[in-house]
């Protein structure tokens, strides 16, 4: 399992290749998420009406989620340089705000005429329920990049 923030391009990466992240989802993050997106749903942002709800509690933004996935994809792995060209997911369980959730990316396949790379895309609680299932098309550096 690759932890580390380094450069993976196309070459070096092997179908099976992945990265895991731990992150700590604050209520301060949900409330700057809601503020610059301006979605402050309430299911997010109150917590006497959230209570009132199926859930019992405020819950993340789901979008807020799939930015875990981007920022891991452009940063950590494959890391700086790389093109999403699709992400996908579905939402299965939600999270609860100020949890840590642990971020998942698998090489999958790799497309040699257009150098690009399949990748599963999973975000799972601490106890490993899966909370985000999905994947991702991404152009990843190339060694002369």
């Amino acid at each position: 399992m690759k932890k580390e923030t380094i450069l993976h391009t196309y070459d070096s990466l092997e179908i099976g290749d992945s990265y895991d992240h731990l992150r700590f989802i604050s209520e301060e993050d949900v409330l700057t998420f809601a503020r610059i997106t301006g979605d402050d749903n309430p299911l997010h942002v109150d917590s006497e009406y959230a209570e009132s709800t199926r859930f019992g509690h405020r819950i993340v933004h789901g979008v807020f989620l799939l930015g875990l996935i981007s920022k891991a994809l452009g940063r950590n792995f494959p890391g700086p340089g790389s093109v999403a060209v699709s992400i996908s997911c579905r939402f299965l369980r939600p999270v609860k705000v100020n949890s840590e959730v642990r971020i998942s990316v698998k090489i999958t396949q790799k497309f040699e005429k257009l150098k690009y790379v399949k990748a599963e895309t999973n975000i799972y609680t601490l106890a490993n329920k899966m909370v985000l299932a999905g994947e991702a098309t991404i152009i990843p550096p190339h060694d002369s990049e």
